[in-house]
């Protein structure tokens, strides 16, 4: 299971990822779509421990 709780991502003044909440439980498949720019990358990223959140957990 991969629990995300409030993840807060900036780079600069900008803030690509608000609050994110995401529960995925073991064998759930999930599918992330957005538009160029949305934070997709950052956000799988993020779960990756590739970026670091600037607040929220992740567990």
């Amino acid at each position: 299971m991969i629990k995300l709780e409030n993840i807060h991502k900036r780079f600069g003044e900008t803030e690509v990822l608000k609050g994110i909440d995401l529960d995925i439980k073991q064998g759930e498949i999930i599918v992330i779509i957005g538009s160029s720019g949305t934070g997709k990358s950052t956000l799988l990223r993020t779960v990756n421990f590739l970026e670091q959140a600037d607040e929220g957990r992740i567990t």
